[in-house]
Parts: C-alpha cells; structure tokens; sequence
C-alpha cells in the first residue's frame, strides 16, 4: 500500500496548523465532534426525502472511547460517512471541507440547515496531540469501508477495511507525556467530560461516553439485618460500574422561547454556567433577525467578582457559533462600561477565522454589540424605576464602573450613561438620578451644585453648604474617586450647568447683592493685602465672600482644579503635592473676622496671628493637612 504524499501548500499548511494556528491543545475534540456533528446533518437531510435511510433524528449519536491501555482515544458518529474518493478530497488536500461543500450545494437549494464546520481544517488539530490519526469511513448507500491513516506531514494512506454500520471513527493514537506536556490527560473521562461541556454542549445530537461510577452495592435479603460484631448494622459497601451517559445538554436554555423558561430555570443556568453562588439581578433574553441573525442571553449579576476592577478581570460575552463555542471571553460584544455584564451570544452570521479561535473585525459583530448595548441600557433603566432597590443593590457594585465609562474615550459615552447613575442627595438623604435632582430644584435655582470629598459628614460641613441649606437648595455629594471627574464630563445635564462647591462661583447673589459686595471688597482691599502678606506665601490671595452662611473662613483651590482632584493625583504621583495655589475666603460678617480687621491698624502683630489661626482653621475645613501642627499648637496657646 503506497503512502501518498499531501500536496506542497498542504504540507506547510498542516505544519502551520500543529504549530501555530491553535493556542489551546485542548481545541482538537470540539472541531472532532463539530465534524462529527456535520456528517449526521448531512444524513439527517438526507434522511428527509429518502426514506431507506431509516432514521430520525433521535437515533443519531456521537460517542467517545478512551483506551488508557493503548493510548487511543476514539471520536464516532453514525452519520453520513465518507467515500474514497471524499477521503481524497476531504483529508488528502487541507482547507478542502466537504461541509463547506454541503453547504453551498443547500444554498443553491436555500435550504434552511445549519452546518458547523465550513473550514476544511479543523480535523488537523489532532495532529496537536496525537502521533498517528486513523479515521475508518463507510458512506451510506455503499457496501465498501476504506482506512484514511497519517503520522502527519510525511503523509498519508488509504486502504480498504472492514466496517459494519454506517458512519465515521477517528482513531488518535496520543503522543507520549512529556515534562511539559501531558498529554494522557485526554483519555480521562472527567477531562472529556469537561470539555464537551465547555466546547460542545449544544451540540444538537447526544455525545456519549462509558461512565465509570459508583453505587451502594445491594445485599441479599438474609444479609440485611445481619449485625457486625459490636451489634451495629453492617458499613455498606460500594460497587464501582460503567454506564453509557450523555455529556451534553443539546438545547442550550437560550434557544427555547421565553414563554417556555421559568425565572428558576435562567437563575440556575446562569449559576452554573458562571459559577456565581447568587442569583442574577436580572436576566435579558434576546432573539434578533434580521441584517444579522442571533440569539443573546445576558445577565447583571449581584455582586462584583473580586477582581473585578483589576486588570486581572477578562469581560467579554461567550460567544457560540450555532451551539458551538468560539470564544469564551468576547470582548468585542460588549463594551467596557458594561463589562460586568455575563452571558453567552449565539449566531451563525459571523465571519470566522481558520481555527475558529479568532473573530474578523466585521460589521455584523458590530450590530450585534451595538443592539447589546442598547438592550443593556434599557433592562437598567426598567430595574431603576420598578426595582429601585435592586438597582441600588446593582449601583453599589457596579456605579464606579459606570462613572468611569462616562469620563473615559474623551466622554464619548456621557450620553449613553448619564441617566444610569446615581448620587447621594443632601436634601432627600437618599440616592437620585440626575433628572430626579432636576425636576425637583426650585424655579429659582439655575445650577446642579455638588460636592465632593471623602464622606457626607465632611461634605456636610462645608461653609459654602451652609448657605445652600439656607436658600433650600439640594447638593449631590460625591465620595468616590472618580467622582468629580463625572460633572466635568458632562458639563451639563438638561441644560443645567454644574456648580463645584469647592472651585466655582455658586451664583446666589442678586444684581443688588453683587454691587454690595464690590463695595465690601473695595473697603477690605488694604485688609485683604494685609492678610496675604502675613501668610507669607501660603495663599495667593484673600478675598470677601456671601457664601460662607455662619463660618468664618474657607480655603478654594486657584485654577479650577479642586483639592480632592490634586489629592487623587498626588496617589499616583507624590510630586503632585501643594502645586495648587489656594485662596482664602473670609466672611465679612462674622464676629472672627471683624475682630481681626479691627486689630489689623491697632495690633498689627496680633493681626497676624490671627490670620494664621484662620488659615490653619481653613485648612481643616478644606479636609487638608495642618502644615506644622506643633507650631500651630503654640500659636493657640500664645493667644489664650
């Protein structure tokens, strides 16, 4: 029997596909059985207009047999077979697929049947794990079997042999354990097991398996009530017994109408397939035709995993291809500021690369992501206003994320975001949505104002909150780091503009107020020089303010930038520390304040103290370090 030789782009193809083209080893059994899996298609078609075939499609089956002893492990179908000339053509030139073949034949028909592999190249990943390959092949309606053998890229041979039924076996005689590479591990039934279930388990025909299990082992009627010889009952014993099983669901719950699934049933899938101890906040069914036809079922889970804000976390949705998995983190379905979102997509719509392992750029993965994200959106506005406690649950685990999204890309998301977040309301006590602050401000407020800082009992104790309070005006504190990064994105929110308690201007005054004030500054000018000079460069001015109700003093940043911002850039870089310049403000009003502006012609020495005393007081309002607390400690005594 003469060995053939591959053709010459064959033979670099198939070295191509044992050394580079497969990441995962492990990939070899779910292009066998996706194989497999087409050839009973193929049968399964036939069987529809010709009735000699004998067999619906409750009779069909691929098993798998591991041979520990031989080092064999075996891949069978009973579906349509091979003929020589198919061997030839099939398993002689690589990237030649009779299920591509197949599928373009129904084409032309436009006949509605799905065909998994359409690659030509997916059964040369056995060559990843096994020295030789045998595959024995009877086509149906043929009397004769023939014998496809190969150790690989020096060639192949074919051969006549015996074989009763119908159907394909692929025989791999695996490669020998080596330090780095264990290879046995493919003839144990729980790594099988495991992988069918995490590659195959919708394939549509049972994929079975001896399994080898254990049971108590039934006595005789007279040994039931027998003692031991402490007069207690018997230990049982065990008995250990092989059973043909079924590793695979087949119906994947996505595929079946929603009116069809219980809430239990999505719960239990999704604890199963995510392994997460906790039920969903919400599950999303999705079936779309159209431009792009696919099947979605998405989850929001409960809680955070724990790595879930470290670049350790891999997002992205499973993605199968009509019941066979591609890729198990896809993270071009969903986009980041969803990237808690879990679930699985199924479509046959999808451009794939040779191995499988790799989706092409396309459009069609686009408009699935896209719809998604839509889908996504709205579920967490529905959970917002009728589950809002839910959503708070949600929020709690997953609002960073969101903030994040919104300032990331430039705040290409703000739009798509805004409305999903939430922000604890001084007023209410409560978190709100930012239309919920907005639909209950008074006529008269013009501004969304906010305030951010480590907790809302700090927060609280702003000056410039005060006079807020005073006008019956909501704040929205924020306590997160990313939070104060969140207005400025949006600059504005229905056509409010936010208002930074610590940096900007809150615009309480009236006409008549504002010309008051000018005329108050104008007669602290010296005062105010005074001040600044007694600082010693501590603050680049001083200056009168209305907005600090019943405090005397306050600290706000020069530039636009606020204290808590250079407090989280200081955690990424130390240097960031004290570039910010700070103005003083001072409550013309306040007993404090018209003391010291008394002292300042009478006791300019004392005046000076006392500028020091209340810029050290403004320090700790702004939640700042004391620059020299020892000093500061001997300056109050030296004052009592």
């Amino acid at each position: 029997m003469a060995k053939k030789q591959f053709k010459a782009e064959s033979k670099r193809l198939l070295d191509l596909m044992i050394n580079s083209i497969y990441t995962h080893q492990e990939i070899f059994l779910r292009e066998l059985i996706s194989n497999a899996s087409d050839a009973i298609d193929k049968l399964a078609y036939l069987a529809l207009t010709d009735q000699n075939v004998g067999m619906s499609r409750e009779d069909f089956f691929i098993d798998l047999r591991a041979d520990k002893k031989l080092g064999l492990l075996t891949v069978s179908d009973n579906g349509i077979g091979m003929s020589k000339e198919e061997m030839e053509q099939n398993l002689g030139t690589i990237a030649r697929s009779g299920s591509l073949q197949f599928k373009q034949a129904l084409d032309k028909e436009n006949a509605d049947v799905d065909i998994i592999g359409q690659f030509g190249v997916g059964f040369y990943s056995a060559f990843m794990v096994a020295d030789t390959v045998t595959v024995l092949s009877k086509k149906y309606g043929e009397e004769e079997a023939w014998m496809w053998q190969s150790s690989g890229a020096d060639g192949y041979t074919i051969s006549p042999c015996e074989k009763t039924t119908v159907g394909t076996e692929v025989i791999l005689k695996l490669k020998a354990d080596t330090e780095d590479e264990k290879y046995s591990r493919f003839l144990e039934q729980y790594e099988l097991q495991n992988l069918v279930k995490k590659y195959s388990d919708y394939i549509r025909y049972p994929i079975r398996m001896e399994m080898e299990k254990h049971r108590r082992k039934e006595l005789p009627e007279d040994e039931k009530d027998e003692k031991d010889e402490d007069g207690e009952e018997k230990a049982p014993e065990w008995e250990t017994y092989t059973e043909l099983s079924t590793l695979n669901s087949m119906i994947p719950v996505w595929q079946k109408s929603k009116k069809d699934v219980t809430d239990e049933e999505y719960d239990g899938f999704y604890k199963d397939k995510f392994y997460d101890f906790e039920k969903p906040l919400a599950h999303i069914p999705v079936s779309v035709e159209g431009a792009v036809t696919y099947k979605a079922l998405l989850y929001i889970p409960a809680k955070a995993p724990y790595d879930f804000y470290t670049k350790d976390y891999k997002k992205g949705l499973q993605l199968y291809s009509s019941g066979v998995m591609i890729m198990e983190h896809c993270e071009d379905l969903v986009p980041d500021h969803f990237r808690f979102v879990r679930g699985v997509v199924d479509t046959a719509d999808l451009s794939l690369n040779i191995s499988r392992e790799m989706l092409q750029h396309n459009r069609q993965l686009s408009i699935i992501s896209t719809n998604l994200e839509k889908k996504i959106k709205q579920e967490l506005l529905n959970m917002q206003k009728d589950r809002r406690e839910d959503y708070e649950k949600f929020f709690a685990a997953f609002g960073r994320q969101l903030k994040y999204g919104v300032v990331s890309d430039y705040g290409m998301h703000k739009d798509a975001l805004q409305d999903l977040l939430l922000f604890w309301s001084a007023k209410e006590q409560k978190l709100v949505t930012l239309k919920e602050y907005v639909e209950a401000m008074p006529e008269e407020q013009k501004h969304i104002y906010f305030a951010a800082g480590e907790s809302n009992a700090r927060l609280a104790q702003l000056p410039q909150y005060q006079r807020l309070q005073e006008k019956g005006f909501d704040v929205l504190f924020m306590t997160e780091d990313v939070d104060e990064f969140v207005p400025r994105t949006l600059m504005n929110y229905m056509e409010k503009d936010f208002r930074n308690l610590a940096t900007d201007d809150l615009d309480l005054s009236t006409e008549e107020e504002k010309k008051a004030a000018e005329a108050v500054a104008e007669d602290w000018k010296e005062d105010l020089d005074f001040i600044k000079t007694a600082l010693e460069g501590k603050i680049s001015k001083a200056e009168v303010s209305a907005d600090l109700g019943s405090h005397p003093v306050c600290l706000v940043p020069e530039g636009g930038m606020s204290f808590e911002m250079e407090k989280y850039f200081k955690r990424m870089d130390p240097e960031m520390s004290g570039r910010l310049q700070k103005i003083l403000r001072l409550n013309p009003d306040h007993p404090a304040i018209q003391k010291l502006k008394a002292l300042i012609p009478s006791d300019p020495e004392k005046a000076k103290q006392y500028a020091q005393v209340l810029y050290v007081q403004g320090l700790i309002l702004a939640d700042l370090p004391i620059e020299d607390p020892q000093a500061y400690t001997e300056l109050i005594c030296g004052l009592l």
